[in-house]
């Protein structure tokens, strides 16, 4: 492997220009064009019909709701929506899809001319030019058997068909310029603002660890900012963030270290390799040209009313940077706070606690706090934690009016993470509510002066501090599940004060 350039020297000597193509797999119940189920595992190659296997003669439909879907994600990413359009016949022979070509749009995509304003880490909004949002069906999925689960080195592969002719939107960038040292941080929040903008859109699950979200990452270098664009490279199906930002750096660094040798870059395909964060050679990348796309006999053009269009883009929801913005101002957390909470994945899930009944803080404590450290635990996502938003404000709830105190709060949770129920079906199990019954609180506190005779009169004698030994021996008494602020009134009350 050619030895790596430096990232400060690569951003120093050259100037990087990015193009990400992000493919949105939509969640519509059948697939694109026949009435096989869109859902994700199953045993292979029960999700089929002889449409999505290709069978001879087996003609396609188009599934309206997909349509549908496709214009309001191009909606919200701020494109115009093409009067009519029409699929087209991409021909390459992937084991993957049986046809031999996949039913994808060319030259008449169903949007174009987007944009996309995405906010960096330290605030700065950064541009992205769209140059188009087009409709297309997904592969099927390779397994490679032996070696290093690689086609290379390996034994034979074999061919999962279900998820050949899932519908999905392949969102294409123009060139992304200006992106300087920052050019693996814009990519991937590039690629977070869309997952986020199709999930709160409601038209796709986005799970990334699924592939429902996933991005082929182009890279090239120039001298500078007024030279031609270098050669590319195209990372292919990145679909996590964090790898996102990985390729880019890496490629750029290997770019960077070739260009300096007085070498050419090869424009080719690559594959991230998540162990180590470099990138492996895939195939040649072919141009646009070699695809030999041509209309699709067997589906008639699509040309969406615009009144459909306008009532499409009437029900869209608040989008996810305007929701941010009201959020913050409405919480009146930091700056840096909100940042953390939607690095987290948590915006929505304390939203939604919030809205059933929760305190804003409780609320980010308990989702930011306790719930995110599960979830770390259990190398799983926050929203898969086994807590729901009613729970989170059911337990907020029993702290503020003084059921809870937050030690017991925690045990609470502990029991509802392990299924034993709700917050109050937990608490009722385990006898976890604060004991602030007066009668039970003064025998308590009158055990606990009898065993320390002289705190009373040091209390008398200004040392007001001395009544934390009493409050203390009364919590461990009641482990820990008495009103301490009720336990040192009544020791105030003993000393006469």
């Amino acid at each position: 492997m050619t030895e790596l350039m430096n990232f400060d020297e690569v951003t120093a000597n050259f100037d990087p220009v990015l193009g990400i193509e992000v493919h949105v797999e939509l969640s519509t119940k059948t697939k694109m064009f026949d009435g096989a189920p869109n859902a994700f595992g199953g045993e292979p190659n029960t999700y089929t019909t002889p449409v999505s296997l290709g069978m001879p003669g087996a003609l396609p439909v188009v599934n309206k709701k997909a349509i549908e879907y496709a214009i309001k994600l191009g909606l919200a990413l701020n494109c115009k929506i093409a009067e009519s359009c029409r699929f087209a016949r991409k021909n390459y022979f992937y084991p993957d899809l049986s046809k031999n070509f996949q039913t994808s749009q060319s030259d008449e995509p169903i949007a174009f001319d987007g944009y996309l304003d995405i906010e960096l880490d330290d605030g700065e909004v950064f541009r992205v030019e769209i140059e188009r949002a087009h409709v297309e069906e997904d592969a099927g999925k390779n397994t490679h058997v032996g070696g290093e689960g690689r086609i290379h080195g390996a034994d034979y592969s074999l061919v999962d068909y279900n998820r050949a002719g899932v519908p999905l939107v392949e969102i294409v960038t123009r060139p992304i310029f200006g992106t300087g040292a920052r050019a693996p941080e814009v990519a991937a929040k590039y690629v977070q603002t869309i997952r986020d903008i199709a999930r709160a859109i409601g038209v796709s699950d986005a799970r990334m660890e699924r592939g429902n979200v996933r991005a082929d990452i182009n890279v090239s270098l120039r001298k500078d900012a007024d030279a031609p664009l270098g050669t590319r490279t195209e990372t292919k199906n990145v679909n996590s963030f964090k790898a996102i930002a990985a390729a880019v750096e890496f490629e750029m660094r290997r770019h960077g270290a070739i260009l300096s040798a007085g070498e050419s870059v090869l424009q080719e395909t690559r594959h991230f390799q998540a162990a180590d964060g470099t990138t492996l050679p895939g195939r040649p990348k072919s141009d646009a040209d070699d695809y030999r796309y041509f209309p699709e006999p067997d589906l008639a053009p699509l040309a969406p009313s615009r009144e459909w269009v306008e009532e499409l883009r009437a029900s869209l929801p608040e989008l996810p940077a305007a929701k941010r913005r009201r959020l913050h101002a409405e919480w009146g957390v930091s700056d840096m706070e909100m940042r953390d909470i939607v690095n987290a994945d948590a915006l929505d899930l304390i939203e939604a606690s919030v809205l059933a009944g929760a305190t804003s803080a409780g609320a980010r404590k308990w989702w930011m706090g306790e719930l995110a450290r599960y979830a770390k635990d259990k190398e799983i996502e926050l929203a898969e934690v086994p807590v729901t938003s009613q729970n989170v404000a059911e337990l907020d709830g029993l702290v503020e009016s003084g059921k809870l105190t937050d030690k017991l709060a925690r045990q609470v949770l502990e029991g509802v993470l392990a299924g034993e129920g709700t917050p109050a079906e937990v608490v009722a199990a385990r006898g976890l509510e604060v004991v602030s019954d007066d009668g039970a609180l003064n025998a308590a506190v009158d055990e606990a002066l009898a065993a320390n005779p002289d705190v009373l009169e040091k209390i008398r004698g200004g040392k007001v501090q001395a009544a934390g030994a009493i409050v203390g021996a009364v919590m461990k008494a009641t482990r820990g599940k008495a009103d301490a602020a009720r336990v040192r009134e009544l020791v105030m009350e003993r000393a006469g004060l």
